[in-house]
């Protein structure tokens, strides 16, 4: 199970290694709602997929990505736009906060035609996901704003209880959603 799948954006030799020796890798759907509702869009013709992700500016303290666009953290003091891209480039820049976008990606159209916009808001109290996706199913729309866990403020309680779930699912003789 894959808690940070951002790393396995890049690394399609384990995906190889897993189907060749019938192994399943695990992606729970982390701090969003909605990947059923993606992969089943993506069994079709699935046009954009775009993810807006807001969350407080120290929730981005330290991430390569906020040196690179010379963000002074410290100093937000309105909603300032970190990033604006695909999903591949934003995992690598934003290793700990997006990883979610990674999953997202993996269930729709890929890392590459996946958009993510990253903001450091200071208006936000809690981290929040917009997703939108169009294609030739119509549109699907989930937002979430999720409580963050009293360790880390990068990571959702949501997440924690994603792989929770996704345990029970794997456990279960039942399966609910796609």
């Amino acid at each position: 199970m894959a808690l940070s799948c951002g790393a396995l954006l890049d690394r399609e030799d384990l995906f190889a290694l897993a189907r060749d020796r019938g192994a399943i890798i695990h992606v729970p759907s982390g701090a969003i709602a909605g990947l059923d509702g993606v992969v089943s869009a993506a069994a079709g013709r699935v046009d954009s997929v775009t993810m807006v992700t807001r969350k407080p500016p120290d929730a981005f303290r330290g991430a390569p990505g906020v040196a690179k666009a010379a963000i002074d953290i410290d100093a937000v003091d309105a909603p300032v736009k970190v990033f604006d891209g695909p999903v591949r480039e934003a995992c690598r820049l934003f290793p700990a906060n997006v990883n979610v976008s990674a999953a997202l990606s993996m269930a729709g159209i890929g890392a590459d035609k996946t958009t993510i916009r990253i903001y450091a808001d200071p208006t936000v109290i809690h981290n929040t996901h917009e997703i939108v996706v169009k294609g030739e199913f119509g549109r699907l729309s989930v937002g979430i704003e999720n409580v963050s866990t009293a360790s880390n403020p990068r990571t959702g309680v949501l997440s924690a209880l994603s792989v929770v779930a996704a345990l029970k699912r794997i456990t279960s003789g039942t399966r609910v959603g796609t």
